[in-house]
């Protein structure tokens, strides 16, 4: 089969959820044998993949937020347009539009017979996920059974959506168990993180306790997108700031995902701050496949990606607790390597070929 992606913000290794799970399916659905490609707004990178087309009637800059979106598609036929000649000229059988907004999915502009589905990644009920849902896509794919839940609370008609979890795009071997060990006793705290306020950084260092005895590394990534002018930098500024005061603490830039895995493998144990729900998880789900027990927020699908190969602290108890808990877990050389080992069984259905055929599955038989 032609799957043909829309997200508008996607590059090449783009340090953001969404971005990262469409590039392990587009990899799974390859493996098994099909055609997938990716349609994203310009300018070219290049690092740009073959599999990856870029618009030309339509070019964001860097980074964007959802108002520049707005105003670049007042008129949005010369858009709607282009990606019906692409999607025909390909011969595209099923279209799937990765966000209402920034995935075109509330203008659905797919030719005539072509099948089409929505992604939902986010909780959003906003009018271009309604307008989206007007479409009649011929699937609703979400990440989560949370997101299910989710977006029922707020009065969205869930029934008929389908779960499919994100992929792991790149495998790296789990440190051996005396490894692990020195890991417990002496390794670093990593964390890896958009930079985006809800990712609960600054509280964490804001509440950093002085006796945790071990050095922290965080990755602070910048993408292409954001939720008003200079949000990111504002991030990374007050973060570095707070750490400049911790002498433990370092504030590291955004490395490629490929590196990801590699370096939460390195770590004694993964934090995610989110105070918000994650409504995925993938920096936890890499966390766990390399056997790196997780701690965090027991928010969204977190609780049920980690299981017990991690500790959920209540957010309502602050990051203080967090910590604490954090020490109290490292402590416990039993519990620790007992979650070390749950990790990758956690996320051991994840990889790209077998997430490429839950969504198969999934948008079997649509219709537009």
């Amino acid at each position: 089969m032609n799957i043909a992606f829309v997200l508008l913000t996607h590059n090449p290794d783009e340090p953001a959820g969404i971005e990262r799970s469409v590039a392990a399916l587009a990899e799974g659905l390859r493996d098994l044998g099909h055609q997938p490609l990716i349609v994203a707004a310009g300018p070219a990178t290049a690092g740009d993949p073959a599999h990856l087309i870029r618009l030309s009637s339509l070019a964001l800059p860097r980074p964007a937020v959802e108002e520049d979106l707005t105003r670049l598609l007042t008129d949005p036929a010369p858009v709607e347009r282009e990606v019906r000649g692409l999607l025909a000229d390909r011969r595209v059988d099923l279209v799937c539009w990765v966000d209402a907004a920034w995935g075109l999915g509330y203008l659905s502009p797919a030719p005539a017979g072509t099948a089409t589905a929505l992604m939902v990644h986010v909780p959003r009920t906003d009018a271009p996920l309604h307008e989206s849902l007007r479409h009649r896509p011929g699937r609703v794919v979400t990440v989560s059974p949370f997101m299910i839940r989710e977006l029922a609370r707020q009065g969205i008609d869930t029934a008929s959506w389908a779960v499919v979890p994100n992929a792991l795009l790149h495998e790296v071997p789990a440190p051996s168990p005396a490894a692990r060990e020195e890991l417990r006793r002496s390794g670093s705290v990593r964390i890896v993180a958009r930079a985006e306020p809800h990712k609960g950084i600054a509280e964490l260092l804001r509440a950093f306790p002085e006796d945790l005895g071990r050095p922290v590394e965080i990755v602070l990534a910048e993408a292409g997108f954001e939720y008003w002018p200079g949000m990111q930098q504002d991030v990374v500024s007050e973060c570095q700031a707070l750490a400049e005061e911790l002498p433990q603490v370092r504030i590291l830039p955004g490395m490629p995902w490929q590196e990801v895995p590699a370096f939460l493998a390195g770590a004694a144990v993964a934090v995610v701050g989110s105070t918000s729900p994650e409504t995925f998880g993938n920096v936890a789900a890499e966390a766990l496949s390399v056997g790196t027990p997780v701690v965090g927020y027991g928010l969204g699908n977190l609780p049920d990606l980690v299981g017990e190969a991690g500790r959920m602290a209540d957010l309502a108890e602050g990051a203080d607790r967090l910590w604490r808990g954090l020490a109290s877990f490292l402590e416990d050389r039993v519990g620790y390597h007992a979650a070390s080992q749950e990790g990758p069984r956690r996320v051991s259905a994840h990889h790209p070929a077998a997430v490429a055929r839950a969504f198969l599955d999934a948008t079997a038989g649509v219709r537009r």
